[in-house]
């Protein structure tokens, strides 16, 4: 069994890591938790702290006045210690059982919550040490905001405990970006000490660019494509079909766990463009640089597909013109049959710092999940999908050759009449009757 400790300075954000953990399933146990029990009526510690700080420290009904001790505690350096030397003994016996209780259960892997692990020279004692940090200013603001503190008892809080060390743990979360942010990564250190614990990561695969019969060239019914996609083990699919939107909407709205509503835009310049978490369509032979403006102003989020393939990505001519606008790059396509022209993807989207994704291209039922992308998983929304992309793998393997036959087919059977025509654009939402 791996023991980690879980620690960081007051409103670092430990105490939400924690809250994760045990959410994901993970068996959490608090040092604030344990040390509330280790005070409470009729213990030993409770009557421990009470002969140190006399009487004034009970609150009527004979519990423990918390606001009483830390008023104490914390403008007295000295008597901030002799509580730890009260309390931390006990706590680590309480800890010492609950952990044995956990391994009895068979776990493999539990946390413990340590506000003061160096100060109590505790690091040692665990497995694994992952510190939770914030910028100071950010933990100012949260203590006054958050819990109602003023600025100097704030500080004077604040003050009473070090920094973890730079070199004194084995993962690092940096609370530095908002909730969105630090989930994505705890989930990411999570998995690292699931590997450790030879515990299956909770990680989800996407497919992120494929197409149904909304699509010109494709005749794939959307439900066979998402059944297809699950039993391929690929929880989330994005349907992207070529100017239209109105499939993919339907399916998202039915399927909102599993079906992302994109499309993939033939832009003005002849380059593909592809929009995220859309909720209206963009017309075809939009300027490119416009339909990156039109995707951000639905809260949607900019892919470039195949940036580099002859054609559909303008062998690369206006990437560096749209990297600015990007959020995010494709760096393998199933269907390219050249592998330098995904790894030309894959190096662009190094250079711009830019997330890499993938996706089968599938035109065909059977294409689905060829290419996908692991992540953590993550909430179906356009931030929680980009930062989970930063720790994303990719895996796939190219398309055969045949699967080009059957897009000339579904071209061909369209125009002969052999096969429904693809669903009409959407109406401008400035049209008028």
């Amino acid at each position: 069994m791996i023991r980690v400790g879980l620690t960081g300075n007051v409103a670092s954000g430990k105490s939400s890591v924690a809250r994760l953990w045990a959410r994901w399933g993970i068996p959490v146990v608090s040092a604030d938790e344990l040390a509330r029990e280790v005070v409470e009526p009729g213990t030993e510690g409770l009557q421990a702290v009470t002969e140190a700080f006399g009487p004034e420290v009970r609150s009527e009904d004979g519990s423990l006045d918390r606001a009483a001790l830390r008023a104490i505690v914390f403008r007295d350096p000295e008597a901030r210690r002799r509580l730890e030397g009260i309390l931390h003994p006990l706590i680590g016996r309480r800890r010492d059982r609950w952990e044995s209780a956990r391994r009895a259960e068979g776990a493999r892997l539990v946390v413990s919550e340590v506000p003061l692990l160096f100060e109590a020279g505790l690091e040692n004692r665990f497995d694994r040490v992952v510190a939770v940090t914030a910028p100071r200013e950010e933990r100012l603001r949260r203590m006054e905001e958050d819990r109602g503190l003023e600025q100097e008892e704030a500080l004077r809080i604040m003050g009473a405990q070090e920094d973890p060390p730079e070199d004194g743990h084995h993962h690092r979360i940096a609370n530095d970006a908002g909730r969105v942010q630090l989930e994505v990564r705890a989930r990411a250190v999570l998995d690292l000490l699931r590997d450790e614990a030879e515990l299956p990561s909770v990680r989800i695969r996407l497919d992120l660019h494929l197409h149904t019969r909304g699509s010109w060239d494709c005749l794939s019914d959307p439900e066979e494509v998402l059944d297809r996609a699950r039993a391929r083990g690929i929880h989330r699919i994005a349907v992207t079909d070529h100017d239209r939107l109105s499939v993919a909407l339907e399916l998202a709205e039915r399927f909102p766990e599993h079906v992302i509503a994109g499309e993939e835009v033939k832009t003005a310049e002849g380059v593909d463009v592809i929009g995220w978490y859309l909720s209206r369509e963009i017309p075809g032979r939009t300027p490119a640089r416009e339909v990156c403006t039109q995707i951000r102003e639905q809260g949607g989020l900019v892919y470039l597909p195949h940036p580099f393939a002859r054609g559909k990505g303008g062998s690369g001519r206006l990437a560096e013109a749209l990297a600015p606008h990007l959020d995010a790059v494709e760096v393998f396509n199933a269907r390219l049959q050249s592998a330098h022209r995904n790894r030309r993807a894959a190096a662009f989207s190094v250079q711009h710092d830019l997330p890499g994704g993938a996706g089968s291209d599938a035109h065909t039922v059977g294409e689905v999940g060829y290419t996908f992308v692991e992540v953590p998983h993550h909430a179906s929304t356009p931030e929680h999908l980009l930062e989970a992309l930063r720790h994303g793998r990719v895996h796939g393997r190219r398309a055969p050759l045949a699967v080009f036959a059957a897009s000339n087919w579904a071209k061909l059977a369209r125009r002969v009449g052999l096969a429904p025509d693809a669903p009409p654009p959407a109406a401008s939402p400035m049209s008028s009757d």
